[in-house]
């Protein structure tokens, strides 16, 4: 008997069906952040980041420019199985020399071409940090009207683009906005930059387009530890007011807090979810994602709450200490096998259980779980795929 028969008997004598599981993985999207190929950099000439964001290691293979970029992508995916899109920075176009609040759907036309080629849908995200308007740690939040309709503009134009991704793809593009804005030390006027980002996101958001927006917010970022002006608590209020789409970020919050224990929360008030997974560590530091508890946590959620045609997951790390096809590879695949781990879960037993006051029971089967040979079926999923089931 293979391992795969083995374990396809072990799980369907707790009710659990192995070939739904593949199945129904195999059609779950994981957006990749295009970001990890080259330190978020982007292709605009500039050299260094800063706003709130940083990359760290001097690993050799960084991408130079956008085809480097794009071969890069395609080496990953050769090891990644089921769907996978693509998550571009609004710097990631053919954008040399170009103002970001001049940037158009042309800039983005190779892209999009490339996507068709390769079976791909993309994504995208406006890009407010390493840019001289957004050195005072404020962009659509500053007191300088001229500085926030430049990146008003940017936004509003980044939208567009997307607009064009989703008009030459099957699904709609993921649109996501996340501003570095806040102060280094506790400031005394909370309330007036928040006012001002308000206005500035009514503005941005007042035409309707054939896109899903999403608003990303952060406990804190480099240089603006004490106060950020997208909390948790403004983005999901203005969520829930604009019918938006809520990121939540693994590495946004505060070191005791986990995504995993908000998702069904706001998913009552909220209509979608967009999940940024990725791997803290004491702090917003971007590590490559491990299969670890969180990550199962995350992915347990959402089946178990049958979330999945309201939640978008979308890896967001960048390591430059190792190699970067290989850290985007660890990532996709971790994120796919703890969706499989999640899919291979009895949750109705588990329900009931819970539901009959038979704590018991549940214990029981939840440890047991432990032990159920999900690598066998990964294995086979791999093998249908035509994907190495072991990364080396």
């Amino acid at each position: 008997m293979s391992m795969y028969n083995f374990a396809k008997e072990q799980y369907a004598a707790i009710g659990v069906d192995t070939e739904m599981a593949i199945n129904k993985l195999d059609e779950i999207p994981i957006s990749m952040h295009c970001w990890q190929g080259d330190d978020v950099k982007g292709f605009e000439g500039g050299e260094s980041l800063s706003g709130g964001i940083q990359s760290t290691g001097n690993h050799p293979g960084a991408a130079a420019n956008v085809d480097e970029l794009r071969a890069m992508i395609e080496n990953a995916l050769k090891v990644i199985p089921g769907q996978s899109r693509i998550n571009l920075h609004a710097i990631y176009g053919d954008v040399k020399n170009v103002e970001r609040n001049l940037i158009e759907p042309k800039h983005f036309k190779a892209w999009i071409d490339w996507a068709k080629e390769q079976n791909l849908a993309l994504d995208f995200n406006p890009t407010l940090f390493s840019h001289p308007k957004s050195k005072d740690g404020m962009t659509l939040s500053h007191p300088d009207k001229g500085i926030r309709d430049f990146w008003v503009e940017h936004c509003k134009r980044s939208r567009q683009i997307a607009e064009c991704f989703t008009s030459s793809q099957e699904s709609k593009a993921v649109v996501n906005l996340w501003i570095a804005d806040g102060f280094k030390d506790a400031p005394v006027d909370t309330l007036t930059p928040r006012l001002r980002y308000l206005n500035a996101l009514d503005e941005i958001y007042a035409e309707k387009r054939d896109i899903i927006d999403a608003i990303e917010s952060k406990l804190f970022g480099i240089g603006v530890e004490s106060y950020t002006v997208g909390s948790h608590e403004f983005y999901l209020a203005y969520a829930v007011k604009n019918k938006l789409a809520l990121c939540l970020d693994a590495g946004h919050f505060h070191p005791t807090e986990v995504i995993s224990a908000k998702i069904s929360a706001v998913s009552l008030f909220v209509e979608r979810l967009l999940l940024h997974v990725s791997r803290p560590v004491r702090w917003d530091s971007d590590h490559v994602v491990m299969l670890d508890d969180e990550l199962v946590a995350i992915a347990k959620e959402i089946i178990r709450n049958d979330l999945l045609n309201r939640v978008h997951i979308g890896l967001d790390f960048f390591d430059g200490s190792i190699d970067r096809i290989s850290a985007w590879a660890v990532g996709m695949r971790n994120m796919r096998k703890a969706l499989l781990i999640a899919l291979l879960e009895p949750f109705p037993t588990l329900k009931e259980s819970e539901w009959s006051f038979d704590f018991t029971k549940r214990l029981v089967l939840l440890e047991e779980l432990k032990a159920m040979p999900w690598q066998a079926v990964w294995n086979e999923y791999c093998l249908r795929k035509d994907v190495p089931a072991i990364y080396k």
